[in-house]
């Protein structure tokens, strides 16, 4: 059997396009149970199986790991995303958003496997919105695998959609097992994870990240990841988030321009 039934999704693209295009706060779909479960199990299950390659993001913003070296991903999670990379299914996505001349990235540039410990978490923000690497690359879209059975509310690791003006929340998806979410980059398509995981110890929320991209024929100006300020947020975590923002800027400077890359931060990150 396949890993992703495309005559399920064609299907869901047919009745939901058009409400893609106008879901707030940004347009967006959440469909579930496209895939195939016993995939996803095994899939879910090699997270444990690479030590190394992972890359930590802890910092004021953040604080899960990601692996995007495909050569030190197992199987089944390689052959999910060459699932998600094929030409009929840029095509059905192509169609969903109205978005023309989709690019998988080869290099998963900050995409891959993700996963949250206990008490991990990820900031309000806004997506890079160009490639590191590929610099004619604009970043379109997210698709977001979530592979968390048994995932119980009160786990918390909801994903969040604000709206514009980051001054409410208007949608909290919860990251159940086989549940995909796909929706578009822009500057004002605020999302994350800020309240938080809150899953029993040796538990995690996991999912798989994939990020799709136009060429857009000319050199882009680099816009890194933007955290922003939930109205809560006191003066002093409003300083800070503004401060790491700075840092990541740099960060995201010196990774595109020098050989200066995850790599060597991880090492760094990991300790904190």
């Amino acid at each position: 059997m396949s890993v992703l039934d495309l005559t399920a999704f064609a299907r869901l693209v047919e009745v939901e396009r058009e409400r893609f295009a106008t879901a707030s706060p940004f347009p967006h779909v959440v469909a579930d149970d496209l895939f195939d479960a016993a995939a996803l199990r095994a899939m879910a299950a090699e997270f444990g199986g690479t030590a190394d390659g992972w890359t930590y993001w802890h910092h004021v913003n953040e604080r899960k790991r990601g692996l995007s070296d495909r050569a030190r991903m197992g199987d089944a999670t390689r052959a999910v995303i060459a699932a998600l990379e094929t030409p009929a299914f840029l095509a059905l996505l192509e169609r969903l958003t109205g978005v023309p001349g989709l690019l998988a990235d080869p290099h998963l540039d900050g995409g891959g496997l993700h996963e949250t410990l206990p008490g991990g978490f990820l900031n309000v923000h806004t997506d890079f919105l160009s490639h590191t690497l590929e610099r004619t690359w604009r970043r379109e879209l997210n698709l977001l695998l979530f592979l968390n059975e048994g995932w119980e509310p009160a786990h918390e690791g909801c994903l969040e959609f604000w709206d514009a003006a980051v001054s409410r929340c208007e949608r909290r998806i919860e990251p159940r097992f086989n549940r995909c979410v796909v929706f578009r980059t822009s500057t004002t398509s605020f999302h994350g994870v800020p309240a938080g995981v809150a899953c029993p110890p040796g538990q995690s929320r996991k999912s798989l990240a994939l990020y799709y991209f136009r060429d857009a024929g000319h050199a882009l100006r680099l816009r890194p990841t933007h955290y922003v300020p939930r109205p809560a947020d006191g003066p002093l975590q409003r300083v800070l988030i503004h401060a790491d923002r700075m840092a990541l800027r740099a960060y995201s400077l010196l990774k595109r321009y020098t050989p200066f890359g995850d790599a060597i931060v991880s090492k760094l990150l990991r300790k904190l």
